[in-house]
């Protein structure tokens, strides 16, 4: 499979497959790098597509550099990235995991992908930060004064993150492919419904399965999912 490295918007990419008139545009989630789409890719590339993959910010070959995994950042990133995508290929799809199909929903809703894959997704983002507010036994009132509180469980909390999600509410409404593990802790099975009822998405749910797929088990579940939908 032919694999080429690139900047595409400023952005590190790497470009998967033969020259094709469709192309997937690939975008990860925490603690992901561009060369995770290897696997779809193998499959994409046998079914006619070409599949390009970004590293987010913080992550990957971009780990050293100053921009950081926020949505006043990522987000457009992510639109320059689609509409250079969309001067190139005739079709572009979409496929996005966990906290990167956020982003990427939220980059390509005025314009919609031809298709949209997405595996774990963040869909309420508004709903998580709270839930972690609430482990964490912060309040808003106590967010709002601090502007950030470091939290153990991961990124810190930030009162201009919670703003930013409350003034860009996702409103998507183009049917989608999803993929979730009922065990996931992270998007819950009623913001999954509301997502399902606005946008359409057909779900396919892997019992037991959790939010990231890294089992054998898991992965022969998503691999399968994948072929599916190519």
């Amino acid at each position: 499979m032919k694999k080429q490295e690139l900047k595409i918007a400023g952005v590190p990419a790497v470009l998967y497959g033969e020259r094709s008139r469709r192309a997937y545009l690939y975008v990860h989630g925490i603690n992901g790098c561009k060369e995770e789409a290897e696997s779809f890719a193998t499959r994409a590339c046998k079914a006619g597509w070409q599949v390009l993959s970004v590293d987010l910010p913080e992550h990957g070959s971009r780990r050293t550099e100053p921009e950081k995994l926020l949505p006043w950042v990522v987000v457009p990133e992510l639109q320059q990235v689609y509409a250079r995508m969309k001067q190139v290929w005739a079709r572009v799809a979409l496929y996005g995991v966990s906290i990167g199909a956020w982003f990427a929903l939220h980059a390509t809703r005025n314009d919609p992908p031809c298709r949209v894959l997405l595996v774990s997704p963040v869909v309420d983002m508004e709903a998580l930060i709270l839930r972690r507010m609430q482990q964490a036994g912060v309040t808003e009132v106590q967010l709002q004064a601090a502007g950030e509180i470091a939290v153990p469980d991961g990124q810190d909390l930030s009162w201009r993150y919670l703003c930013w999600v409350r003034e860009n509410p996702l409103c998507w409404k183009t049917p989608v492919q999803l993929l979730y593990g009922s065990a996931d802790p992270i998007t819950t099975p009623g913001e999954l419904e509301r997502f399902r009822q606005q946008s359409g998405a057909r779900l396919t749910i892997f019992e037991g399965g959790e939010h990231w797929f890294h089992t054998d088990l898991q992965l022969a579940v998503l691999h399968s999912w994948e072929d599916a939908q190519l």
